[in-house]
């Protein structure tokens, strides 16, 4: 049996772990902050794909992660005993201005062409959703591939099905055998400052979640703003994208910002009483995709860093592709997701490609 030691309890980190331990390995689970202490304890949870053109790897693997969504999510479900808040349910965007219609009714076609039966992209009359979703075109995107998660509810029913099944996840403790790092902006910081040189950079995040249930609808984006429904009866909003801050988990006048143009753009929302409020930092590499692979600065250890905006979306896949590369030795991560992609030339990989034990 292979003994692993996860540094780090965000869904990265712990979906390294599920996948490894239902493939035999023993797992431990290390975070000094406990399970999804820092970007991984949003309040958002949109598992949205890319636009369906100019297709690529990436996409593809985000394609069949959130495919892979729903099943993992029941398995975590059934293992915890709690509902992780996952649903596909969709989603639609209001279609802004009349001359972008041709375009988005053109990325149908690409939604035929890389996703397969039953998911659809498609242009139809914003009246279906009248009160919710207005549009000055008369016109949505809806797709059906969108999903939505509660961030909080999935990774506490994710560490407990871990438990459940054998993983200890613990705050401090002996590491032992392979090490995996997923710590995180901390753990980009902390590549960045060996190397000398900039891998990745942390960007905050603000968000919040109001007293409105909408449980059954899709999730509605629009002007950069994503509204979730969540499972429990409230709907999320989210989130600033601030490069520059002084206090990386306050919320302040941004969010309060944001939360007035989310009633503006969503009237179900006018009278909705702001129930919690929050604020962190979300790991983003240098090369804009996630750093899943070789450790490049820890010999024989493996990274899974840089989830930014897309992490809860992709992590079942990036899960099962760590665990490949971990227990069998075999890399199928897309060259975009390596650490190679996010190195700056003059900073040379120097972890060694560990034996498999």
């Amino acid at each position: 049996m292979v003994d692993i030691t996860v540094h780090g309890a965000g869904i990265f980190g712990l979906s390294v772990a599920w996948s490894c331990v239902r493939r035999g390995a023993s797992v431990r689970v290390i975070d000094p902050g406990g399970v999804g202490a820092g970007a991984s304890g949003g309040l958002v949870g949109a598992l949205a794909p890319h636009v369906p053109e100019h297709w690529n790897a990436k996409k593809q693997f985000q394609f069949e992660s959130l495919i892979m969504a729903q099943a993992m999510w029941a398995q975590v479900a059934h293992h915890a005993g709690v509902d992780p808040g996952y649903a596909r349910l969709g989603r639609v965007q209001p279609v802004l201005e009349q001359a972008t219609l041709p375009r988005a009714r053109t990325r149908a076609t690409g939604a035929q062409t890389h996703w397969h039966q039953p998911f659809v992209w498609e242009v139809i009359p914003a009246d279906s959703y009248a009160g919710y979703a207005p549009s000055p075109t008369g016109y949505l995107i809806r797709d059906t591939l969108s999903a939505r998660l509660h961030p909080r509810k999935a990774t506490a029913a994710l560490a407990r099905a871990l438990t459940s099944l054998g993983v200890e996840i613990v705050a401090d403790g002996p590491a032992r055998g392979v090490q995996v790092w997923a710590t995180g902006a901390a753990g980009l910081n902390e590549v960045s400052a060996t190397l000398g040189a900039n891998v990745g950079t942390s960007v905050k995040g603000q968000a919040a979640v109001l007293d409105y249930d909408a449980r059954d609808m899709p999730q509605l984006f629009v002007d950069g703003l994503h509204i979730i429904p969540h499972a429990d009866g409230t709907t999320a909003i989210g989130s600033t994208l601030e490069r520059v801050f002084d206090a990386p988990s306050a919320t302040d006048a941004q969010l309060d910002a944001l939360i007035a143009k989310a009633r503006e753009l969503c009237p179900a929302l006018a009278r909705a009483r702001v129930l919690d409020r929050w604020a962190g930092l979300r790991p983003r590499a240098r090369s804009r995709a996630p750093m899943l692979g070789h450790h490049p600065t820890k010999s024989g250890a493996f990274i899974a860093n840089g989830g930014f905006m897309i992490g809860f979306g992709i992590a079942p896949k990036a899960g099962e592709v760590m665990a490949t590369l971990i227990l069998e030795g075999t890399n199928n991560i897309p060259a975009d997701f390596r650490p190679e992609a996010s190195l700056p030339q003059a900073a040379p990989l120097r972890s060694l490609t560990p034996p498999i034990p």
